[in-house]
């Protein structure tokens, strides 16, 4: 049964996914929501950005794995926009650190592709009303992934080589000043990877500047 609402206003929606079928299934079930209109669907964060200017919709509705600009780019851009729109993520990742980093760049609610239509209706109604929605599945990575210290995750070795990754450093100008091995260097690197638990050279970034690691943001460019 659908949620009780306001129908003096349509909420104006914008969604963005790279897969047709995908997109098809989601604006079928966002305007079974009594209230609820996608005024435009877009296949990439290039895409998105231009319908969201063109539209000005009341929310983004977004996956975060597009080619081109991917979403999290995109989130990136909304919330610089004068008047950004909310954002609810619709996500096949569940990894914190996904997760997180959506969060930080202005999403409001964040829930699985595999979620039912009830739960996506709950989650388009909560952040409209201004309210954080995540489904149970991204508050229970979120709340596994509750993280330890970096010095408890870490050896001596592991922080030192983190923290000049997150400066920037090539694994050759890192093992020069270590005096170790580019190999090394590349197996330290995959180690810091397994144990926090992120995918990728940004997340390590922002890994470290979120525990104060590195000095600003500014290196997370």
């Amino acid at each position: 049964m659908p949620l009780a609402h306001d129908t003096r206003e349509a909420v104006r929606i914008v969604l963005a996914d790279d897969h047709e079928l995908v997109r098809s299934g989601l604006k079928l079930l966002l305007e079974m929501v009594a209230g609820v209109t996608v005024v435009s669907q877009a296949r990439n964060g290039e895409e998105l950005l231009a319908d969201v200017r063109r539209h000005a919709p009341d929310l983004v509705v977004t996956d975060l794995s597009m080619p081109g600009m991917d979403g999290l780019t995109a989130l990136a851009e909304l919330r610089a926009m004068a008047k950004p729109p909310k954002v609810l993520v619709v996500s096949m990742h569940d990894s914190p650190d996904f997760i997180r980093r959506a969060l930080q760049l202005g999403a409001s609610g964040y829930v699985m592709k595999e979620s039912s239509p009830l739960e996506l209706e709950h989650a388009v109604r909560a952040v409209m009303a201004g309210l954080p929605y995540y489904s149970a599945q991204v508050s229970k990575r979120l709340i596994q992934a509750r993280e330890r210290g970096p010095e408890e995750m870490l050896t001596g070795r592991q922080l030192e080589i983190l923290v000049m990754i997150a400066r920037g450093q090539a694994a050759k100008e890192i093992a020069f000043t270590l005096k170790l091995s580019s190999k090394t260097v590349d197996v330290h690197r995959a180690r810091i990877m397994e144990r926090l638990g992120i995918n990728d050279l940004p997340g390590l970034t922002l890994y470290c500047v979120r525990h104060g690691l590195v000095d600003s943001m500014r290196e997370a460019l």
